[in-house]
């Protein structure tokens, strides 16, 4: 049997019992790729560009980028005037506004590619806002898009078992896989609810629910997609005037794979620079930090350092993320 084969068996296998969606360091900043619902929480156009190294120094390792926004139907626009200074320096957060209805239209493009596989997705976001009482809203959101999956031959490595020494092999199996890849596309809808105020926050939601009910294309990669399912919280504690902690978590599950967790401590000063330290459980230890800019950017950076196996070949992990903020 040819190591060609081995390698191929390996990397399918991993995309059936691995998490088949990215995972994100900064989740309590960006909540909105965790849960559909919570698209649409401030009240002006929120826009999200991030980008994700795992596993630096692990050739071909796990990359993500995306782009995301969401916007309330009642937004009205600030428009901007040159000839007014722009404010700079520290900036407190958004109000998060609640005890009243909203409706929310957003938008999420997604990159993802590890080893020889990867996947564009594209998806369009609803979510209706309801009050509760004054200060908490409940929300429920749903997400319904394409993924593009593919097969890179290129970025495989394969080896002759029989000549080791030798860069050719003979392999008709792993040529029939080869030829058998085209683009697939497969229909994603998600969907979430999401209890929130100004202090806290606490959704359900699952991804995938339609598995590969509809899909387009002949290829295999990716060709047994899982549903996957999440659950997010974190309340805000007033230490001081100048101080807030919040505590936060994110439980993932997808059959048949285990379940994964992630805590983390995030400290604010004056609503405007943060810092958190996050554990994913056996998994990695997380540092992160972030401020807003003005009135209109924020941005955020956070460090995986492996404790996993891994930890002897990988450099760890890097996130950055930019936020705007528009009609505040």
């Amino acid at each position: 049997m040819k190591k060609s084969i081995f390698i191929i068996t390996l990397m399918i296998c991993g995309a059936i019992n691995a998490q088949q969606v990215p995972q994100y360091s900064q989740f309590q900043r960006n909540q909105f790729m965790i849960n559909p619902a919570a698209a649409g929480v401030y009240d002006f156009v929120d826009i999200t560009m991030s980008g994700r190294w795992q596993w630096l120094g692990v050739d071909d390792s796990p990359r993500t980028s995306y782009l995301a926004f969401s916007v309330p139907v009642r937004f009205k626009p600030k428009y901007y005037n040159p000839g007014i200074r722009t404010s700079g320096g520290p900036v407190q957060n958004p109000e998060i506004k609640t005890g009243k209805l909203k409706h929310t239209f957003g938008g999420q493009m997604l990159a993802d590619q590890y080893g020889a596989f990867r996947k564009f997705a594209f998806s369009g976001t609803y979510a209706i806002h309801v009050p509760m009482t004054k200060k908490v809203n409940l929300s429920f959101g749903v997400k319904a898009g394409l993924s593009n999956n593919s097969f890179l031959a290129s970025q495989a490595q394969v080896l002759n078992i029989m000549a080791p020494e030798q860069n050719q092999y003979n392999d008709p199996t792993y040529d029939a896989f080869v030829q058998n890849q085209s683009n697939k596309y497969i229909m994603d809808v998600s969907a979430g609810l999401y209890l929130y105020s100004n202090n806290f926050f606490f959704g359900v939601a699952a991804e995938q629910l339609t598995r590969d009910m509809v899909e387009f294309g002949q290829g295999t990669a990716n060709f047994d997609p899982q549903m996957h399912y999440s659950v997010l919280g974190g309340y805000k504690i007033p230490v001081s005037d100048k101080f807030t902690l919040t505590p936060g978590f994110l439980v993932k599950y997808m059959s048949p794979a285990p379940v994964s967790i992630d805590f983390n401590l995030q400290m604010e000063y004056k609503e405007w620079l943060w810092m958190t330290l996050g554990y994913r459980h056996t998994d990695a230890l997380i540092a992160m930090v972030g401020m807003n800019i003005s009135q209109r950017f924020k941005v955020g950076y956070s460090y995986d350092f492996s404790i996993s196996r891994f930890n002897n070949y990988s450099s760890g992990g890097h996130e950055l993320t930019l936020g705007l903020m528009l009609g505040r």
